[in-house]
């Protein structure tokens, strides 16, 4: 359960920073889609805090933080699949997504962790 918890801050930490980089980027850069890019970053930054509240509702042993974190793990894997498409740092980048994302899947999905969320509510 603690692996899951962690790989979903990490993800979640990743997502809210990102997010914040790209707010600050845009305000700070003079680009023609300036206001897209700080919507872009804000939203991505509340994408980030979906998997900071699952994991939180995982240490308590809530079930339904079970439901966000498996679906930000999923999403990692299509990430994964677009930066190994890239080149440079991307690739490398990309893989550690995709490890990231499978191993979360894989935590999450596990009996004993099902058993663990489930058997509170019976």
């Amino acid at each position: 359960m603690l692996a899951a918890v962690a790989l979903t801050v990490a993800e979640g930490t990743a997502l809210v920073a990102w997010g914040g980089y790209m707010i600050v980027a845009a305000l700070v850069e003079s680009t023609r889609n300036q206001g897209l890019a700080e919507y872009g970053g804000v939203v991505i930054l509340l994408m980030g805090l979906l998997p900071l509240l699952a994991a939180r509702a995982l240490l308590r042993l809530r079930s339904w933080g079970r439901t966000p974190a498996v679906l930000t793990h999923s999403l990692c894997l299509p990430v994964a699949y677009y930066m190994w498409q890239s080149s440079g740092a991307m690739p490398v980048l990309g893989v550690l997504v995709g490890l990231a994302g499978l191993a979360g899947l894989v935590v999450l999905l596990n009996p004993k962790v099902t058993k663990a969320l489930y058997q509170q509510a019976g």
